[in-house]
This record gives structure tokens, C-alpha cells and sequence, in this order.
């Protein structure tokens, strides 16, 4: 009797490899593979068994590291990705009537597909600025109208660590924002997907811009550090963040098999390796940007603060590019694109980029010429 499994076709070699490992590109440090460290703290959990949803030795090992990194009496919750930590750290902080104000570029604003307001059920109140950061005056923008049934109320303040702008807060600045924000009665939400390169950059302990600035919950980002997937959620003022543990369950965030999230930060935090790979993602930025401020023709935007360049390009440029590397639009009226760097971009990757644009720059101008 021939089944099913029988029938179904099968690879000669169910491990090869289905893409060119030799292809790089800039588009996304999400594009980046697992760092082997994490390959290898995976490996080692997978051995036995262990309890499920967060009562395993990983997880609570993961809680120790965390206070390690952001002093005793915070605590974290593992989930699967950055817009699920997002919804979950500010539908803890609110009120069913309660909004938040952002930047107009913030990723819970642009680039979640409405989940924080659909699914988290959250008015946002995005405010826009020119490099991606809030200040103070600029949060009062939106931060008004308290009593007033027929407004949603803003009482939380979401900033992003480093920007989507790849622009970075100072401690000063992000005090000076929490400072502002709990004298007005709302909250400081921080969105840290990058918030070991924001480290990395100044030059400071994780909680210097964080717990030690007055931030009351956290979006702690790993998969564009050099993780397989997973955020953790940290609540650095447990008693501004109402109701995680079960709103982790209903926001589809709660992992079964939790040591496997967990495993992967205990090798992100035990020793360096958040900053290593931070450093030298935000290196090979540097790098990238030294080179393109002396090619003529191309137009950075912004400062280079982390892992990611901004620039303008002529026309038809960035297309031509892409036929071998790949990288995103930022703003395709502007012709602003945006090139990211990560864990496992090589100095000769950013030389052979590099080589590239000026190629086509190059190409361009003669064209331009004839």
C-alpha cells in the first residue's frame, strides 16, 4: 500500500542549501543569517526536556541576565517578534482609551501594518520630525486635551532606540523626554530594536539610556542582532505595566517552547556578543559612509549614528544598483534610499558596494555628458 509520505516527492539532500550564500546585500540587517554563537546556544537546549511556557532553567537564567544588564526588579517576557513586543508594551501601559504619541516615522506608525491600533486597540498620535527623534516640544504637539471625552487620551510616548532615521538619543535626551512625559501623567515607551548598536554608539551601559533615563517599558530587540527571532519585553517600572502575563497570551506571544527564545539572549547577554556584533555592524556603516561623503552625486541625509546610510541618488541610480545588491527606497519622491550593515558585513562588502556606485555614478555622468 503506497501512503501518502510514500507518494510525496522528496530532495536527493534534504539539507542543501536553496540560495547563493555569496549574494550580499544592504537592504535589511534582517537579511543577516544567525550569528554561530546563538547556532550553538540552540543546539545545546535542544538536548532533554524541558518544562514548557517559560518555566524552563533558559528563561530563568534569561531573567537573571536581564537584571545583570538593568538592575534587580524589572521583568522580562520573551516573545516572538518586535510588532507583537511593541503591542504588548503599550497595551500594558494604557487604558482602553488611552493613545500614545510618536513619530510620524516610527516603526508602530509606519511599518506594523495598523497593529498597535487594530490589534492592540491604540490611537497613535504621530508627531513629524527631522531626523526621527522626539523632543519635548515637539511631544506637545499631541500631548493635550486630557478630560476631554472626545479625544483619545495620550497618556504614553513611544520613541525608538536608535531611530528609524539610524539617528540615537543621548541618556540626556531620552531623560529630558521621560522627565516631560511622567510630569504630564503619561509613560515612556522605548522600541530598542537596535538597542545594542544605540550602546554601541555612545558608548554606555545598556540601562544608561534606559532604566537609569526614566523609560518604563522596553522593546528589547534580537533578530537584527544576529538572532534566529525573538524580542523581550522588559518592564523596567513594573508598576507602570499592567497585566504582561496575560496579555503576552492573548497577543499570540507566548512560546511553548520558551528556552529556545531564551537560549538565544543568555548568548546574546551573557558575555559580549551584543556588542561585538553591534560594533562592528555600525563599523562597517561607518565605513560605508566615509566612502559615499567623498563620491560626488551622492547626498547622505542624515548622521550615521548606528548601522544604517541615507542617501539621495540621481535618478535611475538606486535601480541600476540593485541589480547587485539589494536595498530599500526610504522615500522613492525623494529618491532616498536607505543601506543597512550587519553582524556579517565584511569590509569587502562594503568596498565592493562602494565600487559599485561609483561604477554607476560614473556610468551616469558620462551619459549624462554625451
Amino acid at each position: 500500500m503506497t501512503t501518502t509520505a510514500d507518494a510525496a516527492p522528496r530532495l536527493e539532500n534534504p539539507s542543501a542549501r536553496l540560495h547563493d550564500a555569496s549574494i550580499r546585500g544592504f537592504a535589511s540587517d534582517n537579511y543577516s543569517g544567525v550569528h554561530p554563537e546563538v547556532l550553538a546556544a540552540l543546539a545545546a537546549a535542544n538536548e532533554g526536556h524541558q518544562v514548557s511556557y517559560g518555566e524552563d532553567d533558559y528563561t530563568a537564567r534569561l531573567q537573571g541576565l536581564m537584571e545583570d544588564h538593568f538592575g534587580a526588579g524589572i521583568e522580562c517576557f520573551p516573545v516572538f517578534n518586535g510588532t507583537g513586543a511593541n503591542v504588548l508594551s503599550l497595551q500594558s501601559l494604557l487604558p482602553r482609551w488611552g493613545a500614545v504619541v510618536c513619530a510620524s516615522t516610527a516603526h508602530i506608525n509606519m511599518d506594523e501594518n495598523g497593529a498597535p491600533e487594530r490589534i492592540g486597540g491604540i490611537k497613535l498620535l504621530h508627531v513629524p520630525t527631522p531626523d526621527g527623534k522626539l523632543t519635548p516640544e515637539l511631544i506637545d504637539r499631541e500631548a493635550w486635551g486630557w478630560g476631554d471625552e472626545h479625544r483619545a487620551q495620550p497618556l504614553a510616548v513611544s520613541i525608538t532606540q536608535t531611530t528609524e532615521l539610524g539617528t540615537c538619543y543621548t541618556p540626556e535626551e531620552v531623560r529630558a523626554i521621560a522627565d516631560h512625559a511622567h510630569t504630564k501623567g503619561m509613560k515612556l515607551h522605548m522600541d530598542g530594536a537596535r538597542l545594542a548598536n544605540a550602546a554601541a554608539h555612545l558608548d554606555v551601559p545598556l540601562r544608561a539610556f534606559t532604566r537609569d533615563a526614566g523609560v518604563d517599558i522596553l522593546s528589547f530587540g534580537g533578530t537584527k542582532n544576529g538572532l534566529l527571532y525573538g524580542e523581550v519585553v522588559v518592564a523596567l517600572n513594573p508598576e507602570a505595566a499592567h497585566g504582561l502575563k496575560f496579555l503576552r497570551k492573548m497577543n499570540m506571544q507566548l512560546a511553548s517552547k520558551m528556552r529556545f527564545l531564551s537560549a538565544q539572549f543568555i548568548a546574546l547577554l551573557e558575555g559580549d556578543l551584543w556588542l561585538r556584533s553591534a560594533s562592528h555592524a555600525n563599523a562597517m556603516a561607518a565605513r560605508l559612509r566615509a566612502a559615499v561623503d567623498t563620491i560626488e552625486g551622492v547626498e547622505p541625509t542624515q548622521k550615521t549614528e548606528s548601522n544604517g546610510v541615507f542617501a539621495v541618488l540621481p535618478a535611475g541610480i538606486a535601480d541600476r544598483l540593485r541589480e547587485s545588491f539589494r536595498f530599500y527606497d526610504w522615500d522613492e519622491a525623494a529618491r532616498e534610499v536607505r543601506w543597512m550593515c550587519s553582524f556579517d558585513t565584511s569590509e569587502d562588502d562594503v568596498d565592493a558596494f562602494v565600487a559599485a556606485i561609483r561604477r554607476e555614478l560614473a556610468a551616469h555622468a558620462g551619459t549624462e555628458a554625451g
